[in-house]
């Protein structure tokens, strides 16, 4: 089942793949062009979603998790999309990566522009996790509001598991410092797995997950 919903002029389709309950991002710009976020598994159904528009211009890996990118030489392969991740975690894709995003970037879903996407850094789940920060135009039905593909760092009820207390003080400090510090409590957040929630709901549990180490 494909859920949709408009964010702004933007098209976003979502569909749950595997037992994991891995989220399919398709982005479709006013243009029919596309940015498909994580192939994470399926193909066939991955190919089927970005058959309604296109072409796909470009696949963004969140992070490099073997669950996040098991459709991706497929959906390469069909599509002839360019590939993107973080530059830290490139070399744990099963593809050669053709642009290595850092914190700051931007990256468009069509050729011309009207749909942009902020690439924000949240280091500790993987060197090279990723998020993308999605704001609606002037004149949308919400102008300004703010929706993040946050792959497996931020989760209704907490950060991403992590390997060490190291780690875990790196994603909380990134994900308060470039999340939760920068963008307001109606922001969107649609997670790697399960279903979205918002930076408000989430904001007020700051401190238990810090306090709980997880």
């Amino acid at each position: 089942m494909t859920d949709t919903t408009f964010l702004g002029s933007a098209r976003l389709d979502r569909i749950s793949v595997s037992a994991m309950d891995n989220n399919v991002y398709l982005l479709t710009a006013p243009s029919g062009e596309q940015l498909l976020v994580d192939a994470a598994d399926d193909a066939d159904a991955v190919l089927t979603l970005l058959a309604q528009e296109g072409p796909l211009r470009t696949v963004v890996t969140t992070h490099g998790h073997w669950d996040h990118h098991r459709a991706l030489p497929a959906v390469v392969a069909a599509t002839g999309a360019r590939t993107a991740a973080g530059a830290a975690d490139a070399s744990d894709l099963p593809v050669p990566v053709d642009v290595l995003l850092a914190h700051g970037d931007r990256i468009t879903v069509d050729s011309g522009g009207a749909v942009a996407l902020d690439v924000v850094a949240l280091r500790g789940h993987t060197p090279g996790s990723v998020a993308l920060a999605l704001t609606e135009e002037d004149g949308s039905g919400r102008p300004g509001r703010v929706h993040l593909f946050t792959g497996d760092s931020l989760f209704p009820g907490g950060v991403g598991k992590t390997r060490s207390p190291e780690d875990f003080t790196r994603l909380l400090d990134d994900v308060e410092q470039r999340l939760f510090a920068v963008y307001p409590d109606d922001t969107v957040v649609w997670p790697g797995h399960g279903r979205p929630t918002t930076l408000g709901a989430e904001r007020p549990h700051l401190a238990e997950w810090r306090a709980r180490g997880w």
